[in-house]
């Protein structure tokens, strides 16, 4: 009968042993529950940050829609404090040649080196020349062991391995953002992605600037059209209400000019003989009107009729040994830019319309071919009453 009751004493030391195992397991769920919260909480405060970068970036696209350099400068700033890295550079390709376009903490040494090498054609040698030729992500972990790579480069610049993102538009490389690191070592996943999203936000503002100004391209050409066509207008007006009046028509010519080229000072002189007459004038520069110049290179209405083309000066006053006459009346009435159109009729020249700047600069309207077709008129007028 003893026999019988030692099986219940073995059942019960196991019994034991299990209660005794069970208590480590009950700690090791905790720990790895902390793990992954304080894991959750650091990829919560990186995304935070890289949204909040990526904000910043597009509020300055919005704010310099003709300007891409603060664009070019928050991406690289914002690029080396999010991927941790020593220097960073945005290069542009404009088709033929590689230019540095921006770049955040690089020393002198570094900068003297990209001045010497910038702008170039891309090439193989060069990180950002790979990825603009291969239009895509090139990662060197460590520099010094690709063979390919310009070595001398990066030991004049300090850096052991770099990260160069291609900005894409329509399939083809127009740049590329660069980062480069002191240490050998490869760039994690996340701030490859990142760095393509700056790269892609580069694409936007480089985009938004090219439509920007074709978009004030096209309101400038439509205003500009506007304008010719109202001042010419007005000169037609002037035409039909004063049919045996020259003078009327004249002067509507030399205001419209003025107004129309944003000129200070307008003239027209009718060829009379190996002269110009004064015929029609507007601005504040004081003009007889029975002024006469002689037809001579020395003077800019002599040089448009001898020569039978416009003629623009950007500093009259300079032009001392070309136009001897007209620097000098230049310096004693005080200006500087001056163009001279010839008014043609029929092949011959019959006059000219001469507009005057104290400032070394005309609008970009006013050229020979605007002029000629805004007061092609007129000069019907002149050769009416010649």
């Amino acid at each position: 009968m003893k026999a019988k009751k030692k099986p219940l004493r073995r059942g019960a030391k196991p019994a034991k042993a299990k209660a005794k195992a069970a208590r480590p397991v009950a700690r090791t769920p905790q720990k790895t529950e902390d793990s992954r919260t304080r894991e959750l909480e650091n990829r919560l405060a990186e995304a935070l940050e890289q949204q909040a970068a990526t904000a910043e970036i597009l509020r300055v696209i919005g704010r310099s829609p003709t300007d891409l350099q603060p664009v070019f400068d928050a991406i690289v700033e914002s690029a080396a404090r999010l991927c941790d890295a020593r220097f960073t550079a945005l290069y542009r390709y404009d088709g033929d040649l590689v230019h540095v376009a921006a770049h955040h903490n690089l020393t002198p040494e570094v900068l003297a080196v990209l001045q010497r090498l910038y702008p170039m054609r891309p090439t193989h040698e060069q990180a950002s020349g790979r990825a603009i030729m291969g239009a895509a992500v090139v990662h060197l972990p460590d520099v010094l062991a690709d063979p390919g790579y310009r070595h001398e480069v990066a030991i004049a610049g300090g850096w052991a391995s770099l990260l160069a993102v291609p900005m894409m538009r329509e399939g083809r490389a127009v740049g590329t953002i660069n980062i480069y690191r002191g240490q050998a070592e490869p760039f994690p996943e996340n701030q490859i992605e990142l760095l393509k999203t700056f790269a892609d936000q580069a694409v936007i503002a480089i985009e938004n600037v090219r439509l920007f100004k074709e978009l004030e391209a096209r309101n400038s050409d439509l205003t500009e059209a506007l304008e010719q066509q109202t001042a010419t207008s007005e000169i037609l007006r002037v035409i039909s209400s004063s049919p045996t009046d020259l003078q009327p028509v004249l002067d509507a010519v030399a205001k419209s000019a003025a107004r129309f080229c944003g000129a200070h000072d307008t003239s027209i002189f009718r060829v009379d003989g190996d002269r110009l007459r004064a015929a029609a004038h507007h601005g504040p520069v004081p003009q007889p009107m029975d002024l006469l110049l002689p037809i001579v290179r020395g003077t800019l209405g002599g040089r448009t009729v001898l020569e039978q083309r416009a003629i623009q000066v950007a500093n009259l006053q300079a032009e001392t040994d070309e136009f001897p006459e007209a620097s000098a009346f230049a310096a004693q009435i005080g200006f500087r830019t001056a163009l001279s159109v010839p008014l043609v009729r029929k092949g011959a020249i019959i006059g000219v319309i001469q507009l005057r700047l104290p400032q070394s600069c005309l609008r970009r309207r006013c050229g020979e071919r605007v002029l000629r077709s805004l007061f092609e008129r007129s000069g019907f007028v002149l050769a009416q009453a010649t």
